[in-house]
């Protein structure tokens, strides 16, 4: 078998019922979530923002027999023909997660009705669809997801509910900040913006030292011995400079957004249960990663500082998309993004 993973390590796979024929799913399955549904008989994934497997319907009880795995002529992508129990495959609800059709005034219809409250099988409420008709989302800060009531690492088996959700809603906002950082590195607006100034001056040593203080005044926070207002406020506060300054790296050092991918550190830190000794190693690490000259390591320490951001997030009890809404903001006051 030569299946052909990204360079994270992911195939996409497309599920789709034996009977009807219907898609019901996308999603990623590494080799360990493909060896699992392989010798189990049931679809396994893996899921990028808690970077875990899980297996469909280990929460909702709505699993899927597999019934015949196609590779498809590129052998990029799966094709999973499976038996779909509980009647349906959406977290959201419906048989089918495609249970929406994009109309050319760029509105959504709905075109299935829900076989179960999400409510009640995993505790939010999921998309108000009970009109035939929603405007499709524009925003490029979509509303936040429920925040887990307890810290998320204690949620484990929770199957896919909000994760890819989540993850995208963090994608979109670090990628609308990273975009507007590297265009203030490769348009000199020095006199109206101290970030162009930063990004023009490409002096990585500056930044890893302020990079370096902001992570020791998050730390701080945490521990009671930095306070501006209060824990969430301050680790907002602390937490977007902490993203600031690794973003500035990344730009200077020239790294894409692809090579490094900020919200899935993010989401991994905010979902694994770190100790403060174990912080403060990935602290260490972080910085001596971002002081070296290999692309590898810098972005070793890009994802080392993120997740540092998320532990924080979930230590506090915040959204960890926080940080980053303050970010937007400050920028949407100085004129920088619309």
């Amino acid at each position: 078998m030569t299946l052909k993973f990204d360079r994270q390590g992911l195939i996409p796979a497309v599920i789709q019922d034996d009977e009807s024929n219907e898609v019901l799913m996308v999603a990623f399955m590494n080799e360990e979530a493909l060896r699992l549904t392989r010798e189990t008989g049931y679809t396994h994934f893996y899921s990028r923002s808690r970077q875990a497997i899980w297996r469909k319907g280990e929460q909702s009880g709505h699993a899927q027999q597999v019934r015949a795995i196609f590779v498809n002529c590129e052998e990029n992508s799966l094709l999973i023909r499976v038996v779909q129990q509980g009647g349906a495959a959406c977290h959201e609800g419906y048989r089918s997660c495609y249970y929406r059709r994009l109309l050319p005034d760029d509105r959504y219809e709905l075109v299935a009705r829900r076989v179960f409250d999400p409510a009640e099988v995993y505790g939010h409420p999921g998309h108000q669809l009970s009109a035939g008709e929603i405007p499709a989302p524009k925003s490029a800060t979509p509303a936040q997801p429920p925040l887990p009531e307890k810290r998320p690492a204690a949620q484990a088996g929770n199957e896919e509910i909000a994760d890819e959700a989540l993850s995208g809603h963090l994608e979109t906002l670090l990628r609308q900040l990273y975009t507007a950082y590297l265009y203030l590195r490769d348009h000199d607006l020095s006199e109206q913006s101290h970030t162009s100034r930063l990004l023009q001056e490409r002096n990585p040593a500056y930044l890893l030292g302020r990079l370096a203080d902001e992570l020791q005044e998050l730390a701080g926070v945490l521990q009671g011995t930095h306070r501006h207002q209060n824990l969430q406020a301050d680790i907002v506060l602390e937490g977007s400079q902490v993203g600031y300054w690794l973003l500035l790296l990344a730009a200077t050092h020239q790294v894409r957004y692809e090579d490094f991918q900020p919200h899935q550190a993010l989401l991994a830190g905010y979902w694994a249960a770190v100790g403060e000794e174990q912080a403060v190693e990935q602290q260490q690490a972080c910085l001596s990663a971002l002081a070296s000259a290999e692309r590898a390591h810098l972005i070793e320490g890009l994802n080392l500082g993120f997740a540092l951001v998320g532990r924080a997030c979930a230590l506090a009890g915040l959204s960890p998309l926080e940080p980053a809404r303050y970010d937007l903001e400050q920028m949407r006051r100085k004129g920088l993004v619309p």
